[in-house]
């Protein structure tokens, strides 16, 4: 893949290669398209991974490891279409494990600090209901998880 002319760029606390190697195995679709390394006058030990980029499930992403400094927050996040409640449970369940972070409605955050956006593909078509009042059972549902439940979100659109 030709990098394209804007991507998003994470900064990791100098474990980018970990990251990378963890969202291959939770996602499968995932590999790594570059790497710079520091050289004798790098800002870190030379050899040692400074940036590079990866693509995970066809999106290109940089990274930098820039060590402490800044602080990945939820102000950028990832969010990932589910077809199913199957779908939603594994990724959730992966991506916090080993020191991840459960937040509210489909929110999460890994273990290296970026937040996810678990979402079924359903609530997007629920949210854009004609009906507000269907939309809006489902917005006040949503606001009530973790998690997203999709069959709790679909009694909620029907008004059961």
């Amino acid at each position: 893949m030709t990098a394209p002319r804007i991507a998003p760029c994470l900064w990791f606390d100098n474990n980018a290669e970990e990251a990378v190697e963890f969202y291959g195995s939770v996602f499968g679709n995932v590999r790594l398209v570059s790497v710079i390394r520091n050289g004798e006058h790098g800002p870190g030990p030379q050899g040692t991974v400074l940036a590079g980029a990866f693509e995970i499930e066809g999106q290109y992403i940089e990274f930098i490891n820039g060590g402490p400094t800044f602080k990945l927050t939820e102000a950028v996040s990832l969010a990932v279409r589910c077809d199913d409640q199957r779908e939603v449970d594994r990724l959730w369940d992966a991506l916090v494990a080993g020191g991840g972070e459960h937040s509210q409605c489909g929110w999460l955050k890994d273990r290296f600090g970026l937040s996810w956006q678990i979402v079924p593909r359903v609530l997007y078509e629920m949210h854009q209901d004609p009906d507000p009042a269907r939309a809006g059972r489902v917005m006040q549902a949503m606001m009530q998880m973790r998690k997203l439940d999709i069959a709790a979100l679909e009694r909620a659109y029907e008004g059961r």
